[in-house]
């Protein structure tokens, strides 16, 4: 799909989310039309969808994913089962990829949010707000554990939906349990699922307020004690974005 007909596209695309909201359709241009497409996905409730908005949204998210480059996990330089990759979590075509989720599980409804729940609902579709309103029914998740979807439009065959502590000040016993079941719980399914490769992202570390030093030891920590009661050949990525984050994990893979 060149520029010309992802622009047609999206105009169509917010043109249907706008009149599903009774407002005139925002008038955007360039690049300012991707932003007003994803905010109005952000904010729209996971209420049925048209035939239509699916084939439109999947066409234009499908060509985004191609523009943006997508890395094959299986080509990353894994070392005993376990690789560090610094890059954007939705362009990884990986068997799953873990998403630091809310308690509600619906994703992020503040748009254009820069949090990874939002990003990766944004990327995927909206049908992933869809299929986890019909997990939760109205409920919430408790930490530490796993639902799952179809990936959708990431390169990912999955995603897992793991909700990480909150911390408050001083990390306690029980954030420390709670971040370690993410990993755990993640794992275990993955286990199950007979899948090849998982990639996490740093849960729990941005607003969630986490320490990040903290964080990566006990992630690093918990995936090598469940590898080493393992046997499956599951390979493991940690995916960081930020420098921090990178020299954070690179520092601590060393010591293994």
């Amino acid at each position: 799909m060149d520029r010309e007909r992802m622009d047609a596209t999206l105009d169509r695309l917010i043109g249907i989310l706008a009149a599903e909201r009774g407002i005139p359709a925002p008038q955007c241009r360039g690049r300012d039309k991707e932003d007003c497409f994803r905010a109005l996905c952000n904010v729209r409730l996971p209420l049925p969808v048209t035939e239509e908005f699916l084939r439109l949204q999947d066409e234009y998210l499908s060509a985004a994913r191609r523009e943006r480059g997508v890395t094959n996990a299986s080509s990353l330089p894994f070392r005993d089962g376990v690789a560090l990759w610094q890059g954007d979590i939705t362009s990884l075509a990986a068997d799953a990829i873990v998403n630091a989720c809310n308690s509600a599980l619906l994703g992020c409804f503040h748009p254009l949010h820069g949090c990874i729940d939002n990003i990766i609902h944004s990327r995927a579709g909206v049908q992933v707000r869809l299929d986890c309103n019909d997990i939760m029914r109205g409920g919430e998740e408790k930490n530490g554990s796993v639902k799952v979807t179809k990936g959708y439009n990431l390169p990912a065959r999955y995603i897992f939906h793991t909700v990480g502590p909150i911390v408050f000040g001083r990390v306690t016993a029980e954030n420390e349990r709670d971040l370690a079941s993410c990993y755990t719980s993640c794992l275990d399914k993955a286990l199950e699922m007979g899948l090849d490769t998982i990639a996490f992202c740093c849960i729990s570390t941005g607003e969630y307020g986490y320490p990040k030093p903290a964080a990566c030891r006990l992630a690093v920590a918990t995936v090598r004690e469940w590898q080493r009661a393992h046997s499956f050949p599951l390979r493991v990525v940690f995916d960081v974005y930020l420098d921090e984050d990178a020299r954070l994990y690179s520092a601590e893979l060393a010591k293994i």
